[in-house]
Parts: C-alpha cells; structure tokens; sequence
C-alpha cells in the first residue's frame, strides 16, 4: 500500500482533537470502527473510501476537521491516480464550502470532478455533476448558467428514467423560475417535482417541493393554498420527528398571515419560530423569525419593538456570517433610524449595507450616503444655528444655508431617481435575455425529442419495406413459381382451370399490393434517384388508380443537392398531404408544386374539394395531421393552410434549405 511522507498513519491516529470529537458525538464504535479498518486495509482504494466516509462522521459539527479527511483522501487518490476517488472530493467538500459561503471554489472543483467523469464516469456520474455546477451557479445568482446545466442533467435524467434526479432538477428549476419571479412557472416545476417525490415515497423530497409550490403560491397571494402546504410541510415534520420541517412549515405560515395582514397569528408563528430555534440551536430561523417580526412591527407602527427585532436579527446574521440577510437587516436598520432622525447612526447602517450589497455599486451607492451624510450635515448646522437665533446675520445665514442645502437635497434625489430607474432598466432587460434564454433550451430540448422520434420512425419504416419486399415478396413470388410448375404436371378439368386461374390472379393481386404498401413505407426512387423522380412516381401511382387527378410540377428541384433526411421529411409531408385530400377533400383536381431556390424550398398543394373550416387544425387530434406539423416544426418551416367551403383548400410551406 502506498505510503503518506505528509502525516505518519501513527499521528493520524492519536491527535488529540479526535478523541474529543468522538466523545462529543456520542459515535465512539463507529468512528473507532472506521479507524480500525483505516489502519489495516491493504487496498489504497478502500482506503479512500474509509476516509470520505470518517470526514462525513465528523461533517454535521466539526466541519473542519472532516475537509481535513476528505483532503486526505484526494491527496491519496492523486498519489495513487485513482480518478474516481479524485473527482469524489467535490461531492463531499462543496458541502462544507457551500455552508462557507464559498461558493466560486465549489464551483471550481466541481468542474474538475465534471472533466474526470467526462472520461471515466458513468451517465449518473455526469448528471449528478451537472446537478452540482447549476446549484454554484444557482448561489451566485447566474440564473441561466444555473438553469442550462440543470437542463443537460435533466435530459440525463430523463434517458435513464432516474426518477430521483428528475426530482432535484425539476424542484431547483422551480427555484430559478421563482427568483425570476415568474411565480406560475416556478410552482409548474415544483408540481413535477412533487409528482415524482410521491412516486419515490420520501418524506423529505415530498416536503422541499411542497415548500417550493408554496413560496409560489404566496407570492402569487394564494393564500389559501399557502397555508395547506405548509400545513402539510408541518404534519411531515411532527410524523418524522425531523424539527427543520417544523420551522419551515412555521416561518412560511407565519408570512402568509403576515402578508394577509393576520398580525396576531403571525405574531404567535414568529414566536414558536424562535422559541423551537433556541430550543434546538438553530439560529438561522430565529433570525429569519425577527426579520419578519421587524416587517410586522413596522406595518403596525410598533417603532421600539421594529428595532429591537433587527438589532436581534443583525446579532444572529453577523454570528452565522450570512452576508445575504445582513445587508437586508442592515438596510431596515438604516431606515427605521432615518426615520427617528438618528442621521448618524442611519448612515453607518446604510455604508455597511451598502458594503455588502454587490448588486448596487458605483454612483448610486455614493448617492446614497451623501444624501444621509447631507441630513446628517444640516443636523449639525441647524443645531449651530439655533444657538445663535438672535444674530440677524445668522439668520438670513442660516436662511441662505438651508435653501442651499434644500436645493442639494433635491438634486441628489433626482441623480438617485434617475440612477435607480436606469438601474431598474437594465436588470429588466437582463432578466428577460435569461428568460428567453431559458425558453429557447427548453424548445431545443423539445426539437431534440421530435427529431429522435422522427429518425426513428423512418428507420422502422426502411425496415418493415426490406422485409415486406425481400421476405414475404420472395417468399409470394416462390409460391406462384410452385403453382405454375403444379399447373404444367397436373391435368385439370375446366371447372378447376377457372378456379387455379383465379387463384393465380388473386396471388398476383397481393404481389402487387405488398409491393405498393412496400414502397409507400420507403420508396426506392426516393434513395436511388432524389426527391424529385420519388413525388413524380408517387402522383403518377396515384392519377393510375383514378382516385383523383394530380398535376405534379417541380421548379429548380430535379438537379438540387437535398439532406437525405431533409428529403424524406419533405416526401413524407407531401404524402400525408395528399393522403388527407384523398380521405377527406373530395376532390376530383390536386396541384402540386415545389419550388427550390437557392436558400428557400416552397411546397403548395391545392385542392378543388369542399373546404373546411381552419379552426378545427387547432382541436384536431389525428395522427396525420400531428405528424405533419412535427415534420415542420423539426425543419424550422412555416405553415399556412387556406380552406373556403365550396372553393377547395390550399396548404403553403416554407423551408430554409
């Protein structure tokens, strides 16, 4: 086995710290169990196993400690180049990292467990991966880098029918789709993911997609709704003894009623919010409680008891380290001492919000405490002022001073007016390019879908021809031959010569028929001779049957370089075309033209049938029809279809070639 020269295995074993850490977590046999098989495993790659499994042992409360051993266990892997455990060590650290608020370094490992797995990993392997990148993105709020790596992992997902990562994927987007604050979209995704979460029959799962639909249906003021999933959220948490459910199940009952204007009940959740958090040592619901409580304290102008609440929440934020939550606590402290006119301690507030915010830098930041700096000024002049009231020089001074200061105010507010709705714009327009960005992967996914089945269902086609033609056409064809050399040795009677004659013109009769449907299904013009001779054949079949007649006209197509597949999708739509005057139309005339220019294709086929009304496309469920609007859609062409009772149909498409 190889060797560490970093920390001899007998250190390893007896640094004191673990010893502590193994009393206090109450896990001594299993973490000695652990360590006992460290120190006698032969084999390097148990051996690296057995340390990502004693770093999650000691992950919950000594986080540190387990980044030391799951370090270990990638400097092992490196040593003994063993990819696998290598590109494990993101797994395990972006845990710790993520609850660091490191969230670039997450990010970089995770790409580099994603280049290891590209080469070694399994479909699984990728997709889990895929998962971890959009989630680092998802943190540092790049909602369409986030969003196209949960889409990869999905279409992973999706081709290894894993309904447990179809689950994850489908609750992070409804996440995304609610920070974009497209609220409908979002709980569309969280219903999915909560469908799935049934199926698997998991508690958790069940909850974190109940609780997504939920933040969706409140911020939607689906109050009613809001407050029956987070009832649900609470009766999963008291069934499993699991205390997280329970406070997530509180805090969003606690803002429903809060939302509603319901302050005594809100009141009572933010309570019991708190009262469970101490209870259980969870501070960062009791801070998210106060800063509810600071919102509900300022609706109903409880000013002292509004502070109190976000002094509470500040200690709780600065204590956890979440940067997030204390620019907002910051903020409402800026602005509850604003407005008791604490001009001082507003603009300490506001600068160290201002700090923390990086979504608001540059001008208007400055903006923002010059103003407060400027009340804060005019206290101090004032105040200089009123000592020196009976100064007739002072006053018209004072006079002078204030309209000066009245004017700078007013300018200042109209610069933060104006940079705020410049601000405003920007980030409008960037939501939307995320957005159209998002709609145009999942329509790409759509297209994918469409172009696979329609590959496919050629294939099947070309198949079932062959075997039609080569199989039963050799096998019919063999049967004739037996009957004719049975006609040349047997003496017949007249009776019976009339019925052996028959027989033979019915076995032609199926020859014939199995050769026609044989050809339809892949017509061998069509890959022998091009698009072109393959429609001519198709309409000239057609006018000899005397269904109807169909004048058949083509203009730069006979010499046109087309895509095979292009070209059976095109033959395939012009069939079906005419296929559908033949059922339906009652049509006695067809016309049927393709033009091909240098970019552009263009198909018209016209009827003189009895029309129909347009609308009915619109309801229509037919296979025929479906196929020719997936047929357009997966070449990207546009359709247009005119119908008049009486006067025929005309259906036209394009198509960039």
């Amino acid at each position: 086995m190889y060797a560490f020269n970093s920390l001899p295995k007998s250190v390893v074993w007896w640094l004191p710290h673990l010893a502590i850490i193994q009393f206090a977590f109450g896990q001594i046999s299993k973490l000695d169990s652990i360590g006992q098989q460290i120190k006698t495993t032969p084999n390097d790659t148990v051996l690296i196993n057995l340390y990502y499994q004693y770093g999650e042992e000691l992950a919950n409360k000594y986080p540190d400690s387990a980044l030391w051993y799951y370090n270990l266990a990638k400097k092992h892997s490196i040593a003994t180049k063993y990819d696998r455990g290598r590109a494990a060590y993101a797994s395990h650290a972006i845990e710790i990292l993520n609850a660091q608020g490191k969230f670039k370094e997450a990010l970089a490992l995770c790409k580099e467990a994603l280049a290891i797995y590209q080469t070694i990993g399994s479909k699984k392997d990728i997709a889990v991966t895929l998962i971890n990148i959009g989630s680092e993105w998802h943190y540092l709020s790049d909602f369409q880098l986030a969003t196209d790596n949960y889409l990869m992992a999905l279409k992973i997902a999706e081709e290894m029918e894993d309904i447990r990562l179809q689950r994850i994927i489908n609750n992070n987007l409804a996440s995304i789709f609610i920070n974009l604050k497209e609220f409908k979209k979002g709980k569309t995704y969280a219903i999915k993911s909560l469908e799935l979460a049934h199926i698997l029959k998991n508690d958790y799962a069940i909850s974190s997609s109940m609780f997504n639909i939920a933040t969706a249906e409140l911020y939607l003021k689906d109050y009613d709704n809001a407050l029956k999933h987070y009832s649900q959220i609470i009766q999963i948490g008291e069934r499993t003894d699991d205390y997280i459910l329970i406070l997530d199940g509180w805090l969003g009952t606690a803002d429903v009623y809060n939302a509603r204007h319901n302050y005594g009940e809100a009141l009572n959740y933010y309570g019991k919010v708190i009262s469970l958090s101490k209870e259980k040592d969870a501070p960062e619901y009791e801070m998210y409680a106060y800063m509810g409580l600071s919102d509900l304290y300022k609706n109903t102008g409880q000013n002292d008891e509004c502070e109190a609440s976000i002094l509470s929440g500040i200690t709780l934020a600065e204590k956890l380290g979440t940067k997030y939550e204390l620019k907002d606590l910051y903020l409402k402290a800026s602005e509850m001492a604003e407005k008791a006119q604490r001009y001082m301690d507003a603009l300490e507030y506001r600068k160290k919000y201002e700090t923390l915010n990086d979504s608001v830098v540059g001008e208007k930041s400055k903006l923002n405490i010059s103003l407060l700096e400027a009340k804060f000024e005019s206290e101090k002049k004032e105040t200089m002022i009123s000592n020196l009231e009976n100064n007739k020089k002072i006053q018209e001074l004072s006079i002078s001073q204030k309209n000066s200061l009245n004017y700078l105010l007013f300018g200042i507010i109209m610069v933060i007016l104006l940079t705020s709705y410049i601000s405003y714009r920007n980030y409008r327009h960037k939501q939307k390019l995320q957005t159209n960005r998002i709609n145009e992967l999942e329509t790409e996914k759509q297209l994918a879908a469409t172009a696979a089945v329609l590959k496919g269902e050629e294939q099947e086609r070309t198949r079932l021809a062959k075997d039609l033609h080569d199989g039963l056409g050799g096998m019919l064809s063999g049967i004739k031959y037996s009957f004719e050399s049975i006609k040349g040795n047997m003496i017949m009677t007249t009776d019976n010569q009339q019925v052996f004659e028959r027989s033979m013109d019915m076995l032609d009769s199926s020859i014939k028929e199995m050769r026609r449907v044989a050809h339809n299904m892949m017509p061998e013009s069509l890959l022998k001779f091009g698009l072109d001779t393959a429609l001519k054949d198709f309409c000239n079949h057609i006018n000899k049957t005397g269904a109807v007649q169909i004048d058949y006209l083509s203009l730069g197509l006979a010499n046109a370089s087309i895509n095979q597949t292009v070209a059976i999708t095109i033959y395939r739509i012009v069939q079906e075309l005419i296929n559908n005057t033949l059922k339906h139309a009652k049509a006695e005339t067809v016309i049927v033209q393709i033009t091909k220019t240098e970019h552009q294709l263009t198909i018209t086929v016209e009827d003189d049938g009895e029309g129909f009304d347009t609308l009915i496309l619109k309801k229509s469920q037919g296979m025929g029809w479906t196929n020719i609007l997936h047929r357009v859609e997966f070449l990207k062409g546009n359709l247009n279809v005119d119908s008049e009772y009486s006067k025929g149909t005309s259906v036209h498409i394009e198509f960039n070639v």
